[in-house]
Parts: C-alpha cells; structure tokens; sequence
C-alpha cells in the first residue's frame, strides 16, 4: 500500500499503519540549482501495492455517527414536511398562480421560467447522454509513458506538504520519467521545514525552492513550468494526496490523443471524517466531477482542471505561459483562477481538454462556513472572468471538428451567471409575501433535484452516503444563495482569501 496515503489516512483516523517500501534513488547533477535547491532529475520509483478501492472506500464513507443519523433523519423528516405542506397547500398556490396570470408581468414571468425550466431539464439530458458515451482512457505501457514535471506549490501547508510529496514519490511510474519539483511561496509557518524533511526523506527524487516573500500561486507554478524538463507538467496542490496509479492514468491520454492539451484529475475530499461540511461536500464532489466533467470530456472541453490535480502537454502550456502570467482584468493583474485561466488558453489553441475518472486525488477542503464561502467566492470570481474570456473565442472557428457542445457548456454557464440576480429577487419577493409557500416549495424542488445526484452516487458507491446530498443542498440554497451575486459584483477583487496561517492543534 502507498506508504503516503496510508501514513495520511492514519492521521485522519482511518485505516491502519502497514508495512512501508522503500525507495531507491539516482543521481543526476543540475547547473541551475544552488543551496538546498536539489538537482532537476526524474526518480526511479518501487513497484506498489494495488489496493485503491479499499483506501477509496475508507475516505468516502466513514461509519456513521450518532449526530449524522440525527441529521439525516432531520432532514428527510424536513423534506417529506415540504411535500406534504405542497399538497395541502394547493389551493393558495393556484390562487396565487390565478392572481399572477391576472397581472401585465405574470404571463411573462410564467413564460420565462417554464423556459428556463425546460432549457435546465434539456441540458441536464444532454449532459447525461454524454455521460453515458464517457470512457476513461486505459493506461499505457511503461514505455509510451511520457516524462512529467510535477510541480506542487505550497503556502502555509504545513505537514501536508510532506504527505503531498511522499504521495507523489512513491507513485507507480517509470523510474527515470518523473521530476518532482515543490516550491514554497513564502510561508509564513513552517512549510518550508517540512519541505526540508521530505528533501531528507526522498534525497534526489525531489527539488525544493523557496520564494523570496509571497507572490501567489501562479508566480509559483510560473516557476516551475520554467524549471520543467517533461514532456508533461503535472500540477499538484500541496494539501493532497494521489494514488499510486494516479500519475500514469492522468497522463495517458497525452499518449492515445494527440489533440489532448490537458487532463483534469478526478477530486474526492480527503478530511471528510473530520467535519460535517467535509462531509457534505464529497458526495456532491463526485457528481461534478464523475457526473459533469464526464460528459464535458466526451466534447473534448473540459472547461476547468483543477487545482489540486492538472496534466498539461508542455507544448500547449509554454504557447501561453507568457500570456497566462501576465493574465489581467479590468486592469489588475490576476491572481485567482488559474487553473481556468490555463484551462481557457490551452482550448483556445485548438486543443482537447479531457478527464480521467481513475486519475484520483485526495484533496482537502474547509472545514467551517468562514472558509467554505470564501472559496466558493474565488471560484464564482474566476468563472464570471473566465466565461467573459472563453466568449471571445468560442463562438469563432479555434478549433477544427464540432464544437457545437463547447458552445452549449458555455451558454449554460452564462443562464447562470445571468439570471442570478432576477433568481435571487425572485426568492426575497416570495420570502417577504409568502413565506410557508416558498419554503415548502423551495424544499421539495430540492428533495426532486438532488435525488438526481443521490442516485447517481448510490449507484456507484454506497446509498447512505449518497443521502448526504439533500442536507448539502438545503445548506447551500439557505445560506450560500448570496455566493454568485456577491461574486459577480466583486468579480475585478484580487485575493486568495483562504490562504491563513493553520490552526495548531
């Protein structure tokens, strides 16, 4: 077994400590380092234990607790409520139905949202028909794996980042095609202590560099694109953990498609017995990622790799480097979103940006809501930039083949961003006039919608993890609905906003 994830998991409470492999290592000499820089060099990597599916399942489902039962029936007792108050309530909501139609504005709001509705419900087809056409590439044979650069930036991570590097190191991969590369961008705790350790620990399969003060993560991973020696970069957060087949997986389709620019990994949650937020978050994880980039892949357009684990062909990636780095809006450089930003300029080039379901990464998340709608803001900020920089080029010929579903994601993103507002007036209006209607209303949309991604989970994992969707979206549409607004408001804000000093424990 991967001797990171196990050493990890023990630390979250979950699996048991075995017996760790050692790791050989090769020395190659590099003009360019200096200090305890160590030499750019690609490691040679022991054979590994097969057995993700059992590691998987352990950080997916924890046992239930006495609270998470209670929340569950909580809510289950919430939603069946809603549907019953909705059927007893009939009558005012054909009164109030009747009124509406009575006014100027009613047969127009009516006819909006009935097509608004049917667009959302042929869309949510659309994607599922491609979803069903998804198949996740196979991973090659050693010898067309291609040489890779990883390169994990770190800030205030503390620990992690030596359970990030020691993950990486002991993948199972060629051992001379792999170079391991992590660079602290000015912590203010003791990251680059860390560091220093997983240097003492891995000796020459990984070189460490420490930014003078903190420049942001795109200056980071600026470097080590710079530094890179792959024929593909791999971008890793410094708070996650891959599987011992992770790398060759993501990398795969770089072999089989020569079209492919970028591989998006598949994220799961890593700290999801550690808090209920966590906990919430991963089911509704594997529906955006197995679910939505699924069928985003099946059109060769992805529409944002993530942070915490992205592959990019170094042709695609050097095409725009200059570009990416220099990246502004509305004047001000830009120092979020840059794995959509990578994203954007790597389909502008004409290239295919696909997902591996079997690339897996643990990653972590927040664990209280200061930290959760703080992220959720900085991805909003980055989607409403990103979408005004893809409508510059996806509507014009970037690419040869179809690319009438490229169009169609993106149109569906800007319903989105568009009917934020009207939606979130909508909602205040019928809070203030009719309170009892829109909650029961409100909460039965939620029961209908969300069995969706229960099913879907259930059918792939486990059914009782799968109900953690419903008191998920409850807790989004009551305390998160302000997210998008807020963030198209502030979309020209700098800030990573997440980024603190670790709580010490």
């Amino acid at each position: 077994m991967n001797k990171a994830i196990d050493s990890f998991l023990s630390h979250q409470g979950i699996g048991n400590k075995v017996q760790t492999l050692g790791l050989k290592t090769m020395n190659k000499n590099n003009p360019n380092n200096s200090g305890t820089d160590t030499a750019v060099i690609f490691s040679e990597l022991p054979p590994v234990t097969r057995n993700q599916t059992k590691i998987l399942k352990k950080v997916v489902a924890p046992k239930l607790k006495s609270r998470d039962y209670l929340i569950l029936i909580g809510t289950f007792i919430l939603l069946f409520g809603a549907t019953f108050l909705v059927f007893e309530l009939q009558p005012s909501f054909q009164q109030i139905h009747l009124e509406r139609m009575r006014t100027a504005w009613g047969p127009v709001l009516m006819t909006l949202t009935a097509t608004l509705l049917a667009s959302q419900i042929a869309f949510l087809l659309y994607i599922f028909y491609l979803y069903l056409r998804y198949k996740a590439v196979p991973s090659v044979s050693d010898d067309l794996l291609p040489t890779c650069t990883i390169i994990v930036p770190a800030y205030n991570e503390g620990k992690l980042v030596l359970e990030t590097l020691r993950s990486l190191a002991a993948s199972n991969y060629p051992q001379d095609k792999i170079q391991l590369i992590s660079i602290d961008d000015g912590s203010k705790d003791d990251t680059w202590e860390w560091m220093q350790r997983a240097k003492r620990e891995l000796g020459d399969r990984v070189a460490i560099y420490q930014q003078p003060k903190n420049l942001g993560k795109r200056h980071a991973l600026y470097r080590g694109f710079k530094l890179g020696q792959g024929d593909v970069f791999i971008t890793v957060d410094s708070d996650s953990i891959v599987k011992e087949d992770t790398l060759r997986n993501l990398v795969s389709p770089f072999v089989t498609n020569e079209k492919c620019g970028a591989v998006g990994g598949n994220v799961r949650v890593l700290n999801n017995k550690k808090a209920l937020i966590p906990r919430m978050l991963n089911v509704s994880f594997v529906f955006s990622f197995e679910f939505i980039r699924s069928a985003q892949s099946v059109l060769g357009t992805v529409l944002c790799t993530p942070g915490a684990l992205a592959a990019y062909r170094k042709e695609a990636v050097m095409n725009c480097l200059e570009d990416w780095m220099n990246q502004t809006f509305m004047g001000q450089p830009t120092d979020i979103g840059e794995d959509r930003a990578m994203t954007n300029m790597i389909l502008k080039q004409g290239f295919h940006v696909l997902f591996q379901r079997d690339a897996y990464v643990l990653t972590n998340i927040p664990e209280n809501y200061t930290s959760l709608y703080k992220m959720f803001i900085r991805w909003e900020r980055s989607n409403v930039r990103e979408n005004i920089m893809m409508s510059k080029f996806a509507f014009k010929n970037f690419r040869k083949g179809p690319k009438t579903g490229s169009r169609i994601l993106l149109i569906n993103q800007w319903i989105k961003v568009i009917m934020a507002y009207p939606m979130i007036l909508l909602m205040l209006f019928f809070v203030f006039t009719h309170p009892i209607l829109f909650l029961s209303s409100a909460l039965l949309s939620i029961f209908i919608f969300s069995s969706i991604q229960v099913f879907f989970y259930s059918k792939r994992y486990t059914i009782i993890e799968s109900f953690w969707v419903y008191p998920y979206s409850i807790f989004y549409t009551f305390t998160l609905f302000w997210i998008t607004p807020y963030a198209i408001a502030t979309a020209n804000r700098r800030g990573w906003l997440t980024r603190g000093l670790p709580q010490k424990k």
